[in-house]
């Protein structure tokens, strides 16, 4: 089973960004994981056409926040319908125990140990200042702890979150997470 862990950052951000807004930001890199290959690599906008095949070969699409925001987002950019692939979106299934969202930083701190080296306002301004490399690395590093708490939570049906000065475990069920849907009911745009 093929799984693409993924991530984006953009070239931009809105003053007020309600989700259905999403589509009107500017892609300027995606980071992915190809647990096929065990490599990771990223993408900007003019080197789409490269991950295009990568992506319509998955089983399953891996993200935080990626249903609401990163799938929306790069679905502007792709011809057909990326909705189609199944995903794990990490952030939903911590939100549908909790009742509420975490933040990324605060499950990676409290279930790996380990921290983000910025934040998505702050790879703006380095894309912007045209630190385009650091943005790279940026969203690599977000894919890395993605895919970390996602076998974590494969191994120990748990991810951890800091709760005031508790760390507390969010159950997770992750049966469904390796059983991709049937094929996609769409057409692959380019030849696999």
């Amino acid at each position: 089973m093929r799984e693409i862990t993924f991530d984006i950052e953009t070239a931009n951000i809105l003053p007020s960004l309600a989700r259905q807004d999403v589509t009107r930001l500017e892609l300027a890199v995606v980071a992915i994981h190809d647990s096929e290959t065990g490599e990771f690599s990223s993408y900007s906008k003019e080197e789409l056409t490269k991950l295009w095949p990568i992506i319509e070969k998955a089983d399953t699409l891996i993200g935080y926040n990626s249903n609401s925001f990163d799938i929306p987002l790069l679905n502007h950019y792709y011809p057909g319908d990326l909705t189609q692939i199944h995903s794990v979106d990490l952030m939903v299934e911590v939100q549908q125990v909790l009742g509420r969202r975490l933040r990324l930083q605060s499950i990676a701190e409290a279930t790996l140990k380990v921290g983000k080296s910025g934040d998505g306002l702050q790879s703006v301004r380095w894309w912007q200042e045209g630190l385009y490399d650091k943005v790279r690395e940026y969203c690599i590093q977000d894919v890395r702890i993605t895919r970390q708490l996602y076998d974590y939570a494969l191994e120990k049906g748990v991810l951890k979150y800091k709760d005031l000065k508790d760390i507390r475990d969010v159950k997770l069920s992750t049966s469904s997470w390796q059983q991709p849907k049937a094929a996609p009911a769409f057409t692959h745009t380019l030849e696999l």
